[in-house]
């Protein structure tokens, strides 16, 4: 018998090279968040610590309401039409809010990119030195701006920026930046703070007092103390329901949990 001839295996050896992925292109909200620097300001919205972009207001009918209010009452932009605040919420606030003017300057506050809902909320803090208001308000606004379902998910940043422009554009004087607290006043001799006075040397009326808001974690008298007693009250345990004509206060263990 002849003997076998050993058959010989030749491994096949396979090099595969992984190349790194691309990076990934930044979201949407990533660029709109470059594009509209948000300020950083002290919790009363009158000092500014670190300026964001600075905008300017281009279509009236945003409501305008105290820093610390819990209710926002934004105004609504669709098809290039601005539905200004209004209804129950801007009811609400009536006393205690006012309307941003065409050119007024701001802030942004807030670019929060929804596609669930395909819309942007953009909130918005009036720069007070920007426009000559002294003392600083820290008076603060929103404008939801609202697409057909499934725009966000295609459109690119320039698209977008395009809408908000329609209401809020880039300001050309980005050098109108405030420092440090805007609030103070020239004090006379006895360190007393003193409204400026006008070319004719007289003073201006004084300034109204900041109206007071209902905050959450406020007491059931506090709030009394600001809005009266109520029309009528629900009494529910732990949970009480005062309900005045334009809002309706809840409060959770004699504390406010929310304001309707």
């Amino acid at each position: 018998m002849r003997p076998q001839t050993a058959v010989p295996v030749i491994a096949a050896v396979f090099v595969i090279t992984l190349t790194p992925a691309h990076a990934q292109a930044p979201s949407l909200q990533e660029q709109l968040n470059a594009q509209y620097k948000k300020v950083t300001m002290a919790s009363n919205g009158t000092v500014v610590s670190d300026p964001g972009t600075l905008l300017s207001v281009q279509k009236g009918g945003i409501l305008s309401v105290p820093y610390r209010a819990l209710a926002k009452c934004p105004a609504k932009f669709e098809n290039s039409s601005l539905h200004p605040s209004a209804g129950f919420c801007a009811g609400m606030m009536k006393n205690v809010s006012q309307y941003f003017r065409t050119g007024d300057k701001v802030y942004p506050l807030k670019v929060d990119v929804n596609f669930n809902k395909a819309k942007i909320n953009f909130e918005v803090v009036a720069c007070d030195s920007c426009n000559g208001v002294n003392p600083p308000t820290g008076m603060k606004g929103e404008v939801e701006f609202e697409f057909a379902k499934g725009y966000l998910e295609t459109a690119n940043a320039a698209q977008v920026e395009d809408i908000i422009g329609q209401v809020f554009t880039i300001s050309d004087d980005q050098s109108a930046q405030p420092s440090g607290d805007q609030g103070q006043q020239p004090a006379d001799q006895g360190g007393n703070q003193q409204p400026p006075a006008d070319q004719g040397g007289n003073q201006p009326p004084a300034q109204q007092p900041e109206p007071q808001t209902v905050q959450l974690g406020m007491t059931l008298d506090q709030v009394v103390a600001i809005l009266g007693k109520p029309d009528k009250i629900f009494d529910l345990g732990a949970k009480k329901i005062y309900v005045y004509k334009d809002v309706k206060v809840t409060f959770m263990n004699g504390k406010v949990s929310d304001v309707q």
